[in-house]
């Protein structure tokens, strides 16, 4: 049975703002929402890269939280459409938006110190970083978590594709720490991350 884990990583860079949380799902699910707003098939690779030639993706930060731009436009209370669930997943696997949203975090790092979710961060984006996060849980859990927040997406088929695709498929780094979340409150996730970041000498 496929389980969905959700990897986080702390990239560290000189900032003197403290962290800045990003979450590059909600890069990608931008790019799909636009995508979607020009008529843009997601099967379309060639008018996608021909659309995101010319879109200025840019991001604001507010509360110490990223937020995504599409031409000046925050999509951020469109990002959790059922259209968006729909086709994100096809949208994301292609090299082009996976290159874009790895360079968009990698500027972002280098005037910031980050906290980063995502898919294949510890693995393929900040594979530098010492401080790498695996959080998982079981599918009925995970089920349960997403329809409390009004998600709809099929879950079983994201993780295949996001497991198959050919350009950075989900993986667990191997030095990440994984923590099962199936019984634990999030106070409880959140004091076992800080306890391991101060093991490794992270003032926190």
């Amino acid at each position: 049975m496929v389980r969905l884990p959700l990897e986080k990583a702390v990239s560290r860079e000189s900032s003197p703002d403290g962290f800045i949380y990003v979450n590059s799902g909600a890069v990608y699910r931008a790019i799909t929402w636009y995508l979607l707003e020009k008529g843009i098939n997601a099967e379309d690779s060639n008018r996608i890269a021909q659309a995101l030639e010319s879109a200025a993706i840019t991001d604001s930060i507010e509360d110490s939280e990223s937020r995504i731009l599409v031409d000046n436009v925050d999509p951020a209370e469109y990002l959790r459409d059922d259209r968006v669930n729909e086709s994100v997943s096809r949208v994301s696997r292609l090299p082009l938006v996976r290159r874009i949203v790895g360079q968009k975090l990698h500027e972002r790092a280098r005037n910031h110190d980050l906290v980063v979710e995502g898919r294949d961060i510890g693995s393929v984006v900040f594979p530098e970083t010492p401080y790498k996060f695996y959080v998982d849980a079981s599918p009925e859990v995970r089920l349960q978590r997403r329809a409390a927040q009004g998600e709809r997406d099929e879950i079983a088929l994201r993780d295949h594709a996001d497991f198959s695709r050919s350009v950075s498929p989900l993986v667990i780094a191997e030095d990440a720490h994984v923590i099962d979340t199936s019984h634990l409150t999030i106070e409880a996730v959140v004091n076992e991350i800080v306890v391991r970041l101060k093991q490794k000498g992270l003032q926190v």
